[in-house]
């Protein structure tokens, strides 16, 4: 079968696929990217000629999928001809750090005089750094401890991007497809398991099946992430008054033997049970299925580090190396060292290692609340 008219078909019919695939591909990504969606949000500091004309440029290609958010800039004797362009000027250096910490921010490019700024550019680029918010420089290299660099092309700039946060190479593109099978394969299998538990949770307290909160995402975008319901429906009000009895250290709450906890739903916080509904939000794109835990908007804000914010770079999982490693048992402080490391040494041997590491802490109950 495999003549000489054979290959060239076959070399030809390949061709056109692979070419074709990457086109339409592009071309919906472009469609998808000019109604508003699948964005990144820029923040650019400086407020220099060249610092406008890269947001121009953007803004000229919206099928890049970026948003300019706006400019950061300390007072300078250019600085009117910057307002004249009608570009938002978001904040000083001083309160950076700041509108940070509240804003979702998924890349910087750092376009301020490196060459008489160097030691200011490099302290806003360790902030940047602590934060996991991907960089990029006109064109100096500036002395990062934790983030990778790479070349990398911006509205026909040539730049270097820095990144001490995320996932990249081949196996970071099939994170995603993993996470959307396994999701729908278990959403499946565990089908009967999600009758039975809704029929428990209706049938011995009044409220809701499930319980969605706000929880904080990837770069600090905020999504609802859905758990079986383990409490009475007024949990979160009665939360103020128990305060005193936090158990664990940093800015979360845990009370091993929690009073708003139902009966039937102390057996699944035992079990983890009550995690099963987060495989919906691994379907929908908001979380994975390994990644660092997702931190409620009450814990986020009380947060005492920016080095700790790193683990926002990546998507929040259902199970983490905090998981396995004993869960509320761990203090503060090991836990984000924890999620530190899972951020530098990921790999998809991790994650599977992670996965098959879970279930026997989950029989065990180790940690669990």
């Amino acid at each position: 079968m495999v003549t000489p008219t054979f290959l060239v078909a076959f070399w030809v019919s390949s061709t056109v696929i692979l070419i074709g695939g990457r086109l339409a591909v592009r071309y919906l990504l472009g469609r998808i990217r000019r109604r508003g969606k699948n964005l990144h949000f820029i923040l650019i500091l400086g407020t220099n000629t060249r610092a406008i004309e890269l947001a121009r440029r953007i803004e000229a290609k919206p099928e890049l999928g970026y948003r300019v958010v706006g400019f950061v800039d300390d007072e300078w004797s250019g600085k009117q001809d910057f307002l004249r362009t009608g570009y938002t000027l978001c904040c000083n250096f001083d309160g950076l750090a700041d509108y940070l910490r509240h804003n979702v921010i998924d890349e910087a490019a750092i376009y301020l005089p490196l060459r008489s700024r160097y030691e200011h550019a490099s302290q806003l680029a360790a902030l940047f750094e602590q934060h996991g918010i991907i960089m990029r420089f006109d064109p100096e290299i500036l002395n990062l401890k934790i983030a990778r660099s790479r070349a990398g092309i911006l509205g026909g700039d040539p730049q270097i991007t820095a990144q001490s946060g995320g996932f990249e190479d081949w196996a970071a593109f099939l994170k995603r497809p993993i996470d959307l099978v396994m999701s729908f394969f278990l959403l499946v299998v565990l089908s009967p398991v999600f009758l039975v538990v809704a029929a428990l949770i209706k049938a011995t307290s009044p409220g809701p099946i499930f319980f969605g909160q706000k929880r904080v995402g990837l770069n600090k975008r905020i999504f609802l992430m859905y758990k079986f319901r383990t409490m009475v429906p007024d949990a979160e009000e009665i939360q103020e008054g128990l305060l005193h009895l936090n158990e664990m250290t940093g800015p979360v709450f845990k009370i091993k033997n929690d009073p708003r906890v139902t009966p039937i739903g102390r057996i699944l916080r035992k079990t983890s049970i009550d995690e099963l509904p987060q495989l919906l939000n691994v379907l929908i794109g908001d979380m994975s299925l390994v990644g660092p835990r997702a931190m409620s908007l009450r814990d986020y804000k009380l947060f005492g580090e920016d080095w700790q914010r790193r683990r926002f770079s990546v998507q929040p999982g259902i199970t983490c190396l905090w998981q396995v490693h004993g869960r509320n048992s761990i203090p503060f402080e090991k836990w984000m060292e924890l999620d530190m490391k899972y951020i530098d040494t990921w790999s998809l041997w991790l994650d599977m290692k992670i996965i098959a590491l879970t279930i026997p802490a989950v029989l065990k109950g180790f940690g669990a609340a």
